[in-house]
């Protein structure tokens, strides 16, 4: 080979090799020249796409969830919005779907993705308008603020935890939810909790309890981020019995409420 052809190749070689590894560096010098360089996917950093696994054991996810949900599996609803709190819905959904329950993530905002409290976005599997015709075997509503308070104001969200309240179903909230949802739609139990902040300690009042999960009849509802796996675990106890849920809490090191 001619000794300019060949350092011309050479040089479109080491091109192509630095390329390879540095993704976009030096490629105005390649373009026209066939290529088979690395190139690096879109990534999302700081989303969670909580698409959780439907009842037939399918998930959006490439791999299969570790606990995927039976066939028949119960069903629970998990309202979100922007400035949910990110540990006690991540709480709620892991601990249920180790107990093979299918859980379903319902934004309440115009749209699928939602902003966390403390910055985390979250991807949704639905919007609440999706779930209005659908049965739950529970309603479970993380806490946050204003997080709550989008919670209250979305009238089909009002409009499910009334119809399952009146069928006498499980309805579960946490934090700030208690004070903020509940008692503004006439869900509050003869006993309850919620955070222990004064505002929301005054609105319950006297039914109030100091307990960190407090069941009242088909209603659950506990104080925050940190009791959120008993919250969780008591779910799994009225939706799966107890044994279920000393199981989960046997595998994830933990206790019962």
């Amino acid at each position: 080979m001619h000794a300019h052809a060949y350092d011309i190749v050479l040089l479109l070689f080491s091109l192509q090799c630095v390329s390879a590894f540095i993704p976009g560096v030096m490629q105005p010098a390649l373009r026209g020249v066939h290529q088979t360089a690395y190139v690096p996917q879109p990534q999302t950093l700081g989303t969670l796409a909580l698409r959780s696994s439907s009842g037939d054991g399918s998930s959006d996810s490439p791999t299969s969830p570790a606990f995927p949900p039976s066939q028949g599996a119960l069903s629970v609803l998990v309202p979100i919005a922007d400035d949910s709190e990110e540990v006690e819905t991540a709480c709620i959904t892991d601990v249920l779907v180790r107990a093979g329950v299918s859980v379903t993530t319902a934004s309440v905002m115009p749209q699928l993705q939602v902003k966390m409290s403390r910055g985390l976005k979250i991807v949704a599997d639905k919007l609440i308008d999706e779930c209005a015709d659908q049965s739950w075997d529970a309603i479970v509503l993380p806490g946050g603020m204003p997080g709550a308070e989008h919670l209250r104001d979305s009238s089909v969200l009002k409009s499910l935890m009334e119809k399952q309240n009146g069928e006498n179903k499980t309805i579960a909230a946490v934090c700030a939810s208690p004070a903020v949802v509940f008692a503004a739609h006439g869900l509050l139990p003869e006993s309850a909790t919620c955070y222990p902040a004064p505002k929301f300690k005054e609105i319950l009042g006297s039914m109030r309890s100091d307990d960190p999960v407090v069941v009242s009849k088909n209603v659950i509802t506990s104080q925050g981020p940190g009791t959120s796996l008993q919250f969780a675990l008591k779910i799994v106890e009225a939706l799966c019995g107890e044994a279920k849920a000393k199981e989960i809490a046997g595998a994830m090191l933990t206790t019962c409420a």
